[in-house]
């Protein structure tokens, strides 16, 4: 599925959306730790089953057993090697390309030993193993269609070779030794690439998560640019041409070109009321709109995320100061989900009981605890929470990561509105 040798680096390295490990609480990182160990754990063990099955006979010399054991351990190693760069640990650490040739020819010339060797000790169904496998390891870099012609190319080989060897010694088994080394290859084929296939399908879906987070966040930029252009837009086309026209009558009617300046004036105020509503819109969305969006961006960066809303009348049951003071603890909150920690799982829960208002977000895959909570956002909300008499804490316990805002549904607006500035 990638035509180099090595995997290309990630558009992450370009400003892209990943540059850093794979995972991000995504468990990526688990499944390509499953897909190597799991590739690199079989073809071992085939190997190793493999050679002892011919290097155990007493009628094996020992110079050609010494060589038989150089050569596994040397396409062991190759492999081990290869499937690390096939599978690289962080998208942008695409290793170069003359390693992973020097590699493909040392397992290659392994393989070739592993295969002649069985070979010529009339082993004529099991020989192909070594170079079946190396085929299908110098397949996982090439593009499909190279890929298949390859695997193809292998099989007809393999049941040529065998079936030529079969002919010459006479012993009636040649439709086995023809059929049975391409049936090896193929499977081999089949099994390692079905494993690199899900995983190259996983890569994928994981960037196209991360793209869709981006978007999400771009989208509202372009939103709030587009309301922000309306308002703007309109109200300046409008008081470019009162002043131009004030410019002029200015000498031959200054009456009319002052009653122009003062509706400039008043255009003016009006474009500075709008703009200044966009951006408070913007900026003081309610906790609903909040609780909303950080659903939204938690399940677009692959957080399974669960949120308690309670009864919507709670919500409505609080003064609109109060909500805007917990939706700043909420986007506050999801944001150090998404800097600070590979959080898999986070729950956001709002309710209104005994006369308080309780919001509680909490998020697992918390590696640092330094990180969490260590700057000044939360700090600030706490301050902000305490003028309007309420209280905001955050704990971690494990790698868990909580963080509690309460506020008294009786307090006056005016207080939380205090709090909030």
């Amino acid at each position: 599925m990638r035509p180099h040798l090595s995997p290309p680096a990630d558009p992450g390295h370009n400003g892209g959306v990943r540059d850093g490990p794979i995972d991000g609480g995504t468990g990526l990182g688990g499944f390509r730790r499953y897909t190597w160990w799991s590739l690199t754990g079989t073809v071992t063990v085939l190997l190793v089953l493999f050679v002892a099955d011919w290097a155990v006979e007493q009628d094996v010399p020992l110079p050609v057993r010494a060589a038989g054991g150089v050569a596994l351990a040397v396409l062991v190693v190759s492999v081990v090697i290869l499937l690390d760069h096939r599978l690289p640990r962080t998208p942008v650490a695409a290793r170069p390309g003359p390693p992973a040739v020097t590699w493909l020819a040392a397992g290659g010339a392994a393989a070739a030993v592993l295969g002649a060797i069985p070979l010529a000790l009339r082993e004529q169904e099991l020989w192909p193993l070594a170079p079946a496998v190396m085929t299908s390891i110098a397949a996982m870099f090439l593009p499909p269609p190279h890929r298949r012609t390859l695997i193809a190319a292998a099989v007809v080989a393999a049941a040529a070779l065998g079936g030529a060897v079969g002919m010459v010694a006479g012993d009636g088994r040649w439709p086995a030794a023809t059929a049975v080394p391409a049936g090896m290859v193929a499977f081999v084929a089949w099994t390692t690439l079905g494993m690199l296939w899900a995983w190259d399908v996983a890569d994928r879906l994981d960037r196209a998560r991360l793209l869709a987070a981006e978007l999400a966040v771009k989208d509202e930029r372009l939103r709030f640019a587009a309301d922000l252009h309306d308002i703007q837009g309109h109200h300046l086309q409008v008081i470019a041409l009162k002043s131009e026209l004030a410019a002029r009558l200015a000498e031959a009617e200054p009456a009319r070109a002052a009653a122009e300046m003062r509706e400039v004036q008043r255009l003016s105020i009006d474009a500075l009321r709008d703009t200044r509503a966009v951006v408070q819109g913007y900026r003081r969305a309610s906790l609903e709109d909040e609780i909303a969006n950080a659903a939204k961006v938690l399940a677009a960066a692959g957080i399974d995320t669960t949120v308690d809303r309670g009864d919507p009348a709670d919500a409505r049951a609080l003064p609109e100061p109060h909500r805007h003071v917990l939706g700043l603890v909420v986007r506050e909150a999801t944001t150090n989900v998404l800097r600070h920690s590979q959080a898999r799982r986070a729950q956001v829960a709002y309710r209104v009981r005994d006369g308080r208002a309780r919001l509680r977000v909490s998020n697992d895959g918390v590696a640092d605890p330094s990180r969490p909570g260590s700057g000044t956002g939360l700090r600030a909300l706490a301050e902000r929470l305490e003028r309007a008499g309420g209280t905001l804490d955050w704990h971690r316990d494990g790698d868990r990561f909580e963080v509690v805002a309460s506020l008294p549904v009786g307090t006056p607006a005016a207080a939380a509105e205090a709090g909030a500035r």
